[in-house]
């Protein structure tokens, strides 16, 4: 027993490292590999390049063909079509706003964006989901019951309290709150199956279509069951108080979860979704020892029911806060931390590869597809500013004798080239970002239109800052086995 516990033990942190292990690898490789083949390391380079082009040209696309959904879905008055479906009387919603000390006017716009709701059932219950460490609390329960008691059929408050398996985060404050509304609904007599849970980030306008979108959705969908729902939350609520260096990473990540959205066989919620409590009592709830909880909850149900499992999108758009505070170093490090919580994500991938093996009774074939996919976003998230902005310069530096052969000399230009037609796409980039604005009256002053095309030749510098270094960080720390701690992230 002990030397399987010894096996189970090794090969689980085997899975841990092995890709973190891998970005290093990736990172050093034209350091190393040059001395001995360049060439080789060169047609790595340019293969990376020619990825990184099919890249921008796929988010051209799906982000383009995502925002004309988004436009004819528009059309469509789904809160009419939800009050002639028998079923929708007998849906409840449950929307979860899990808080660590978030400001309450924040809470109070996200609340007020849903008591505009269109939808017709006066079947939507409030569950604020606290932790009880938070001093404030009691206070911004009885404070939110008393302006918003009205419009929702009740109110629930949850207190957390931290067990010691648990890690402080989304995750075990979600279960918490998940397991009372199960207790609510028992009480109730309310069908699991018939109760749609949605969490709501605190800073997340719902848009005025949302429930009965989602109700409408839910029900014509055959296998509901077994499906989470997602709309994109694009962080546009406070564009113009943004210094330039997070307002470009707001609109990258906006335009990326956008292009996400029609990606029907890949997509996989972000932040803001929603399930049915039937399916979240099946997985026993969100693991409550990790912290980035929104894909791992995916896969604690693809690894249950396979491919049946999939993530629905939803062709509206959340609102939501990019990482904002009066102070501009300390917005930077906010945004750096939060990317680095994000980038922790990467413990997916362990996870993923000790289920892949634990789960026979679903094809591997959709498990191998679903970890590549993981491992493409969590390699490429580190990796590339380096592959695409200092390793063509390596191997004729390293080597000089390539240097003067004709694939070394071509390197360099070869690069760049790839490099400026796929960044040319940045155009359709910032097109898509004015029109979406548009959309939450969040308009562009003519004068601003030169700012917000020459804000992107900072792009690289940016993109190492926030981006790479936080997700590299995040993989050396997995590999030393330090782990991160939940911060919350301020906006104001």
């Amino acid at each position: 027993m002990s030397e399987y516990i010894a096996r189970s033990r090794f090969f689980g942190r085997l899975f841990e490292i092995f890709i973190p292990v891998t970005t290093w690898l990736i990172i050093t490789f034209p350091l190393w590999m040059s001395p001995f083949h360049p060439a080789f390391v060169a047609y790595f380079i340019i293969a990376f390049d020619l990825y990184f082009f099919y890249s921008c040209l796929r988010t051209v696309y799906y982000s383009t063909l995502s925002y004309k959904l988004m436009q004819d879905h528009d059309k469509i008055d789904f809160a009419r079509m939800v009050m002639k479906m028998n079923l929708a009387s007998k849906i409840h919603h449950f929307v979860i706003i899990p808080n660590y000390k978030e400001p309450l006017h924040k809470m109070k716009q996200t609340i007020e964006a849903m008591t505009k709701s269109d939808y017709p059932y006066k079947k939507i219950c409030l569950v604020l989901a606290f932790e009880k460490r938070e001093e404030e609390a009691q206070d911004k329960a009885r404070s939110i019951i008393n302006q918003f008691g009205y419009f929702f059929e009740d109110i629930i408050c949850s207190y957390h309290v931290l067990a010691p398996d648990e890690v402080a985060g989304k995750a075990s404050n979600q279960t918490h709150a998940a397991k009372d509304v199960a207790v609510y609904c028992d009480k109730k007599n309310l069908s699991s199956k018939d109760i749609i849970i949605t969490i709501c980030d605190a800073d997340s306008l719902l848009p005025v279509n949302f429930f009965s979108y989602l109700a409408h959705t839910y029900i014509h969908d055959k296998d509901r069951y077994h499906h989470f729902y997602w709309a994109p939350v694009l962080l546009y609520n406070n564009f113009w108080k943004l210094s330039f260096f997070v307002r470009i990473q707001a609109t990258l990540s906006s335009i990326l979860r956008l292009s996400f959205l029609s990606q029907k066989d890949k997509l996989i919620q972000i932040s803001t979704y929603a399930t049915n409590l039937w399916l979240l009592k099946e997985i026993n709830y969100w693991d409550v020892d990790i912290i980035p909880e929104d894909w791992h909850v995916f896969f604690q149900a693809f690894f249950t029911y396979g491919e049946k499992v999939k993530t629905i999108p939803l062709y509206t758009m959340v609102s939501g806060d990019a990482v904002y505070t009066s102070n501009m170093i300390k917005t930077f490090v906010n945004r750096y931390e939060q990317e680095k919580r994000w980038a922790w994500g990467v413990s997916d991938i362990g996870y993923a590869l000790k289920r892949f093996f634990a789960t026979p009774h679903i094809k591997a074939l959709p498990k191998l597809k679903k970890i590549l996919y993981l491992v493409e976003n969590h390699l490429f998230w580190p990796t590339s500013f380096f592959l695409l902005t200092l390793s063509a310069s390596i191997p004729p530096i390293v080597n000089p004798v390539f240097k003067r052969t004709v694939l070394g000399f071509l390197l360099p230009q070869l690069s760049g080239l790839i490099l400026t037609i796929s960044t040319s796409m940045i155009l359709v980039y910032i097109y898509l970002d004015v029109k979406l604005r548009q959309r939450i009256n969040i308009g562009t002053k003519l004068i601003n239109f030169p700012l917000l095309l020459i804000q992107w030749y900072f792009l690289p510098l940016i993109s190492f800052f926030l981006s790479s270094l936080p997700a590299l960080e995040s993989h050396t720390r997995m590999i030393i086995g330090k782990k991160i701690e939940y911060k919350v992230t301020e906006k104001m």
